[in-house]
């Protein structure tokens, strides 16, 4: 009987040396039954949640080199309902049998109760997850990450991920330079290149673009948007579902209902006065852009080469900046970049059209 090994560990408590073990042992497995291993498969720090794994993914391809799909258990095959399903399908399909060494050989009994303690398993995992975030939140402290304006602050002999943070006080600076300029009327672009100009490090100490600033109100995303800065910790903005098609994770805003606030007064920045007026402004913005004023708008891509032609200086891409001439983003929007010249869109068209025939 030729026997094809499959090999899995995913992020959560496990190392590399897992897929060691689990081959060794399906290995001996193998030998006492006395099969002959043909292939082995594997995935690294792999959710067995997603099917798009390079390694399951090449074992579905080379079914019918081999008879039999030797596993340490099933949930290291998949612990989605539907894709555990499909493989045991496919594989019977060709007449290959899977066997694991923690419940022998898989049928369909196996495919329908373990598969859904498997998806119970990753749901429970999920909520536990969430479970310390979101005691830290309502304790007023952050629930992951680093905000721009904060630091973590230094505690001698104690864990420094205790959620706790103060302000730093160079970047709360730049944080209210960002509010009062753009309450004052300056654009998030004009701001961000004035920033990139003076050599003012941004979040993660990268440069500045109009989109960190302004970000997305919906989301909360942005410097002008993170209540953070008037002493209110929002948390639980979005959801993640994975989307069937690609196993890609894609964000989703929750209800208003869903949200965990905490105010948090000793860490404040930003003065009311300054966040209501940005907060006026922007909606104003809002409702120029739907009352059909010509301000730039997110929409799909509307000509030939867009978001595919590039800057040989910096690498960005080259972008409308008026109604027939494209530039670079690097120098337009972020100041970031030399090269300040312009091209016709239509002779680029031209050009890579020519060079295609």
């Amino acid at each position: 009987m030729r026997v094809a090994l499959y090999a899995r560990y995913s992020s959560d408590q496990q190392r590399e040396a897992s897929i060691a073990d689990q081959l060794r042992d399906c290995r001996a497995y193998a030998s006492r039954e006395h099969w002959t291993v043909v292939h082995e498969y594997s995935d690294a720090a792999m959710s067995g949640a997603s099917w798009h794994r390079p390694g399951v993914q090449a074992l579905m391809r080379d079914a019918g080199q081999f008879d039999i799909v030797l596993s340490e258990s099933l949930d290291r095959l998949s612990r989605d309902q539907e894709d555990t399903a499909r493989l045991f399908k496919n594989l019977s399909f060709v007449n290959v049998k899977i066997v694991t060494i923690a419940e022998g050989e898989i049928g369909h009994l196996h495919v329908g109760l373990k598969s859904t303690m498997n998806m119970l398993y990753l749901k429970e995992l999920a909520e536990k997850t969430r479970r310390g975030p979101r005691g830290r939140v309502e304790a007023g402290r952050s629930g992951g990450g680093r905000c721009f304006g904060y630091r973590i602050p230094h505690r001698p002999h104690r864990d420094s991920d205790t959620g706790e943070r103060e302000i730093d006080p160079a970047e709360a600076h730049v944080v209210v330079r960002i509010f009062t300029e753009f309450a004052e009327g300056k654009s998030a672009k004009a701001i961000a290149k004035e920033l990139n100009a003076e050599r003012v490090p941004g979040p993660a100490g990268g440069t500045w673009g109009p989109s960190t600033i302004h970000g997305h109100a919906g989301r909360g995303t942005g410097i002008l948007n993170n209540r953070l800065y008037v002493g209110e910790l929002v948390w639980n903005r979005l959801r993640y579902v994975k989307d069937p098609s690609t196993g890609r994770r894609v964000s989703r805003p929750n209800a208003t209902s869903d949200l965990v606030v905490t105010p948090v007064p000793e860490i404040r920045i930003v003065s009311d006065d300054v966040w209501d007026i940005v907060k006026r402004r922007q909606e104003n913005t809002r409702q120029m852009l739907k009352s059909g004023t010509k301000l730039v708008q997110v929409r799909r891509p509307a000509f030939l080469l867009s978001g595919l032609t590039k800057c040989g200086v910096c690498g960005r891409s080259y972008t409308m900046a008026s109604l027939n001439r494209l530039a670079c983003a690097g120098a337009k929007d972020r100041g970031t970049c030399s090269n300040t010249l312009t091209i016709r869109r239509d002779e680029v068209e031209h050009r890579v059209l020519a060079a295609m025939e």
